[in-house]
């Protein structure tokens, strides 16, 4: 392996910890100092701190499901889905950068999650948007993660689609 690849190995491990870590330290201040729906304004009223237990996927989706196939569904098939996506980065040789890095966001916020799901039994979220025209639910730092790995990809894909059609156009 060269030397390239080993320091783009680490450099991708470690922005995937990152993501990882900052979500779990945040999950685990708000659950040591944050009471059930207290709610803490932290700029205004425009985005505030609220505790909540999502035993669900996105907005609380499949949480009345029985739980042997809650945990199939949220914790068992990401799991594996995630562990593909990490063998995928660092197996894939002509992956660019960009998409390692969007990979790294995505799979750390999964991973922050789904740790969640297995250890606590839900997913602690605390973060909420309120713009008054644009308001969001009540998320986290992981879900943060995988909304930037998302953008990061589409954000790639526009540009590889305009530089593939300006290379087109000059033919």
């Amino acid at each position: 392996m060269s030397k390239k690849r080993i320091l783009t190995n680490i450099s991708i491990l470690l922005v995937l910890i990152a993501n990882i870590g900052c979500d779990q330290i945040s999950k685990n201040i708000v659950r040591e100092k944050v009471d059930y729906y207290e709610n803490i304004s932290l700029i205004s009223n425009y985005f505030t701190l609220t505790k909540v237990e999502n035993d669900g996927a996105f907005l609380s989706l499949g949480s009345s499901l029985p739980e042997t196939i809650k945990f199939i569904l949220l914790s068992g098939i990401p799991l594996i889905t995630l562990a593909f996506g990490v063998g995928y980065m660092f197996l894939r040789k002509n992956i660019s950068l960009m998409s390692m890095i969007a990979l790294s966001f995505a799979i750390g916020g999964g991973f922050g999650n789904i740790y969640d799901r297995i250890v606590h039994g839900s997913v602690t979220d605390f973060l909420h948007i309120d713009l008054g025209f644009i308001q969001t639910g009540i998320f986290n730092m992981a879900d943060v993660s995988l909304v930037v790995g998302m953008a990061l990809f589409f954000v790639q894909s526009f540009f590889n689609q305009r530089h593939s059609i300006s290379q087109e156009s000059k033919y």
